[in-house]
């Protein structure tokens, strides 16, 4: 595999405005060949999908989802341009897909600018003290502490996420191929999900009483 510059995925972003990371993906799947990437992006829809990415998307649906005889829920808001691609069954099943996917993998923010500052030094410290009771050199501690940080947030963030259908894709890769296959700005706009019984904590004296009933058996 090629090594990518960071000049070069710059330059490849400035021509397609596909996301950075998309960028260092095409381009080490085709060794650093800049046309070959762009026409890898163009392929993939997502140098479309950057371009349509500052229209307005007010249209679109508010999708349910409910997994596991009820004990996980998901709603999950996802706009487009217009109520007639709002209706069709592919714009449908990109939204259930969606909802799927939080049910399954536990989003906690949709973007990487949504977590809080707060949670970010707290992590980023958190893997410095590991990394340095792990006894790592110290020349190489922060780019150790960088990516380990990087891969945490990456988990947080819904669109960030790899695909539960297809995890050679994240989340919203898989949204900018059906704005570059649709032809209209596609964003999810907010989601909230729902577990039975999540931060509740059994009461020590139910517990308790339960033991006794059982010894009492």
């Amino acid at each position: 595999m090629a090594n990518i510059s960071s000049a070069a995925i710059k330059e490849l972003r400035e021509k397609t405005g596909a996301g950075m990371l998309d960028c260092k993906k095409a381009l080490e799947k085709h060794d650093g060949n800049l046309d070959k990437a762009i026409e890898y992006l163009r392929e993939q829809g997502l140098a479309a999908a950057a371009k349509k990415a500052g229209r307005i998307a007010a249209e679109g649906i508010v999708e349910s989802y409910i997994h596991a005889g009820g004990r996980i829920g998901v709603l999950v808001e996802v706009n487009c341009e217009t109520d007639f691609v709002a209706k069709t069954d592919e714009f449908r099943t990109l939204v259930r897909d969606v909802a799927m996917h939080i049910a399954a993998s536990r989003p906690e923010y949709l973007r990487r600018e949504d977590i809080p500052q707060d949670v970010v030094e707290r992590e980023t410290e958190i893997f410095r003290q590991q990394t340095l009771n792990e006894g790592k050199p110290a020349n190489i501690v922060d780019k150790i502490v960088g990516g380990k940080v990087d891969k945490y947030l990456r988990e947080l963030c819904l669109l960030d996420q790899p695909f539960v259908k297809d995890p050679s894709m994240t989340v919203g890769t898989l949204i900018a191929s059906k704005v570059g296959k649709i032809g209209e700005n596609i964003s999810v706009r907010r989601f909230v999900r729902y577990e039975m019984g999540e931060g509740l904590e059994k009461r020590q004296d139910d517990f308790v009483a339960e033991v006794m009933a059982q010894v009492k058996q």
